[in-house]
């Protein structure tokens, strides 16, 4: 964001097309916290977070400094390192508690656990990401961190292929930043490449992740279509090394009926819908 109070040209044309006005010093603060909740675990110092965001440093260190006092910043004992704190998470623990679908998935996604003990995933889409909003972890294998609230690329994961096949045209634009990067020597970074992925995924109906988002695990995606376009998704992650024809078959099948009980049971998503 620009160091000036005043309003670009560019900000002046956003606005008169959107037909609002945007509120400056609020969408600084959430640009910083967002920035926060981004590096996870790594904490940041007040020079980085001026550089990322283009701010002066007084400004931004007087908005540290009140965020800190509301607890949406904490410091460390030295007070020259800033991560996201807990208000947070309380605001982001609110959002799960009153999602009407993901109350839903939930148990299915346990259900899921329990038939076939896999890690199950439940996604949405948000601009060019999925966030993962559930997880039911396999017993057989578990994951160094928690997925729930993580934020991935949507064209590297079964999540975010499954739903990017339900966009077509300018909507997939906007779905897909200009420059990719790899996540791993399988990630899909060309555009052309991950078209025709995502047609084949439209024509099989699921998607496949190839170890293109972790090293070593297949995910398989479900979009689940209460929503037109779709923007949940259910996915399945299974490690390479036990991943033959017949688990896959048994993965996509069983998936298939959850995703049937999903959507019989979850109400559509209309314009005066709360979700």
């Amino acid at each position: 964001m620009a160091a000036s109070s005043e309003e670009s040209p560019a900000d002046a044309v956003d606005d008169k097309i959107s037909g609002v006005r945007e509120v400056k010093s609020a969408a600084r603060t959430l640009e910083l916290l967002e920035l926060l909740a981004s590096r996870q675990n790594r904490p940041a110092r007040l020079r980085e977070l001026t550089e990322a965001l283009n701010v002066p440093r007084s400004s931004l260190y007087a908005l540290l400094r009140t965020l800190t006092k509301h607890g949406w910043v904490r410091t460390d004992a030295s007070g020259t390192m800033y991560g996201i704190g807990i208000r947070a998470l309380l605001v982001g623990t609110s959002y799960l508690d009153t999602d009407q679908h993901l109350r839903i998935v939930k148990p299915v996604l346990d259900e899921l656990g329990e038939k076939l003990d896999e890690t199950f995933h439940f996604g949405r889409l948000d601009g060019f990401d999925v966030v993962y909003l559930a997880t039911r972890e396999s017993s057989q294998y578990l994951r160094p961190y928690s997925r729930v609230g993580r934020r991935l690329p949507a064209y590297s994961t079964a999540l975010g292929k499954a739903l990017l096949a339900e966009h077509g045209g300018e909507q997939l634009d906007h779905h897909l930043p200009a420059e990719t990067t790899a996540f791993t020597p399988h990630t899909i970074t060309d555009r052309a490449a991950l078209v025709a992925d995502l047609d084949q995924t439209r024509a099989r109906g699921y998607s496949i992740d190839r170890q293109e988002s972790s090293l070593g695990l297949h995910c398989f995606g479900l979009a689940l279509r209460y929503a037109t376009p779709a923007r949940d998704a259910i996915s399945c992650s299974v490690p390479l090394a036990r991943l033959n024809a017949e688990l896959e078959a048994e993965i996509l099948a069983t998936m298939r009926q959850a995703r049937e009980q999903i959507e019989r049971s979850a109400p559509p998503i209309g314009d005066d819908s709360w979700v």
